[in-house]
C-alpha cells in the first residue's frame, strides 16, 4: 500500500486551472483569481478582494491514471463576529464528468469580519490536505471544483501516477457576471451553485464572475469581460446596486450602457443575455441599503432587512422593480442595432410563487434547492433550443 511519501508531487500551475482569469504565485503555491491583476489594482474594496479570490466555478482539471489524489491547500475560513458558525468550504471531485466524492481541507487562515463596520482581521494557520482514494485505474479526466465561498491557495497535487493538463474538449465558454447569488451564496457545494448547474446542463465551460456584493457595474469588471475569451455572455444586474444604495436612476441607465459598450468592444457578436434581478420581497419596492437584522443576530441567525424608505423612489433611489423596468428598456433600445443582445426577467428564474415554496432563508439569498431550480430554469431558458445562449449541436 502506498504511503504519502511514495506519491508523486506536482506543483499546481496555471495550465491545471479552469475558470480563473488570473493566478498569483505566492511563494508557497498558486492563488486563483477571478479578476485580473489590473482590475484588482483599480479597487481597494476589501469585500470585492475577498469575493473575487473565492474560487467560485474554478476547478483543477487534469488527466491521469492515478487512483489516489491528494491536494495540499491553505484555505481561508471566514468568521462573522456575532454571527453563527460557518461550515468549511467543500471541494468536489468529478471523474470523466461524473461526481466521485467531496471533502474539506482542515486548518487554514481565519478571517474575522465585523458586520457592523465590515472591518477584517486575518490570523495565519497551517495548510491542510484533502485526499481522494479508490479512483479507477485508467486514463481519465479529473476535476476538483474548489470551494465557491472559501479563498484557497493551492500548494501541490500528490498522486500515485503522473498528472497532465486535461485536454480541451471544445465546449463553448460561457462568461457570466452577477452578484452573490451568482457567486453561490446559499449553495451547499461548488457544483451546486446555479451557474455551475446551468453550465453542466447546458454542456458549456463556465467562467463565473459572480462576486458577493460586487456586481456594481464597475468599469474594470467590464474591461475584464471584454478581454476574457468567451463564446456566450450573460450579465445579471441589480440586487447589489440596491444593497449598497450605490447610485440613482439617473446614473443607472448610462452605467448599464457603458458596461455593455465595453463588453461589446471585445465580443461584438457573441450572444449576450442581460438578466434582471430574481424576486426578493424586501427590495421589490423598498430601496437599500440592506443591513443585518439585529433581531436575527440576537437569535444566532444572519438575516437582512431593507433600510430604505419606499417614498425615496421619487428621488431616484433604486428598487428591484425600478431596475427591471430600466433594464428592459435599455436592452430593447440597444437590440434594435444589436440582434445578439437579449433580455431575461429574473422572476422567470425565481418569482413570487417560488418564494412561497422556497423562501430566501436570510431574505436575500436562495438555499440549495432554490439554486437547483434557478440553474435548471436558466439552462432551459438560455441554453435550450430557442434560448438566447443556445449552442448549435449541444
Amino acid at each position: 500500500m502506498r504511503t504519502d511519501h511514495d506519491l508523486i508531487t506536482t506543483p499546481v500551475t496555471r495550465d491545471l486551472l479552469r475558470g480563473a482569469l488570473d493566478a498569483e504565485h505566492t511563494g508557497r503555491g498558486l492563488l486563483p483569481h477571478r479578476l485580473p491583476a489590473r482590475a484588482r489594482a483599480q479597487c481597494d474594496d476589501g469585500q470585492l478582494a475577498m469575493a473575487e479570490s473565492q474560487p467560485s466555478g474554478v476547478r483543477l482539471a487534469f488527466r491521469t491514471r492515478a487512483t489516489v489524489v491528494a491536494l495540499d491547500a491553505l484555505p481561508v475560513k471566514r468568521v462573522y463576529a456575532g454571527g453563527p458558525p460557518r461550515p468549511d468550504g467543500v471541494y468536489e471531485l468529478f471523474v470523466d464528468g461524473r461526481p466521485a466524492g467531496r471533502g474539506t481541507v482542515p486548518g487554514g487562515d481565519t478571517l474575522t469580519i465585523d458586520m457592523a463596520t465590515w472591518a477584517m482581521a486575518r490570523e495565519p494557520g497551517p495548510p491542510g490536505t484533502l485526499r481522494f482514494t479508490g479512483l479507477p485505474a485508467r486514463d481519465k479526466d479529473v476535476e476538483i471544483w474548489l470551494p465557491h465561498d472559501e479563498t484557497t491557495e493551492l500548494l501541490a497535487l500528490r498522486t500515485d501516477a503522473p498528472v497532465g493538463p486535461a485536454p480541451d474538449r471544445g465546449r463553448a465558454v460561457w462568461l457570466h457576471h452577477g452578484s452573490s447569488i451568482s457567486h453561490g451564496s446559499g449553495a451547499q457545494s461548488p457544483a451546486g451553485t446555479w451557474p455551475a448547474l446551468a453550465a453542466s446542463l447546458g454542456g458549456v465551460e463556465l467562467v463565473n464572475l459572480g462576486f458577493g456584493g460586487g456586481a456594481l457595474l464597475d468599469p474594470f469588471t467590464a474591461r475584464a469581460m471584454r478581454d476574457a475569451p468567451a463564446d456566450l455572455i450573460s450579465l445579471k444586474i441589480g440586487i447589489n446596486l440596491v444593497n449598497a444604495d450605490l447610485m440613482r436612476l439617473r446614473a443607472f441607465g448610462p452605467a448599464v450602457h457603458g458596461f455593455l459598450d465595453t463588453v461589446r468592444e471585445g465580443h461584438p457578436t457573441a450572444p449576450l443575455l442581460v438578466v434582471s434581478p430574481l424576486y426578493c420581497p424586501i427590495h421589490e419596492d423598498t430601496p437599500g441599503p440592506s443591513e443585518p437584522d439585529p433581531a436575527g443576530l440576537s437569535a444566532g441567525r444572519l438575516e437582512f432587512r431593507a433600510a430604505g424608505d419606499p417614498s425615496e423612489r421619487a428621488a431616484g433611489k433604486l428598487t428591484l422593480a425600478v431596475i427591471r423596468e430600466e433594464l428592459s428598456r435599455v436592452v430593447e433600445r440597444r437590440a434594435a442595432e444589436d440582434p445578439h443582445l437579449h433580455h431575461l426577467d429574473g422572476r422567470e428564474l425565481y418569482g413570487p410563487a417560488d418564494f412561497a415554496e422556497l423562501p430566501l432563508p436570510d431574505q436575500l439569498h436562495p438555499d440549495a434547492a432554490a439554486h437547483r431550480r434557478v440553474g435548471e430554469r436558466f439552462a432551459r431558458l438560455a441554453f435550450g433550443a430557442n434560448g438566447a445562449l443556445a449552442v448549435p449541436g449541444a
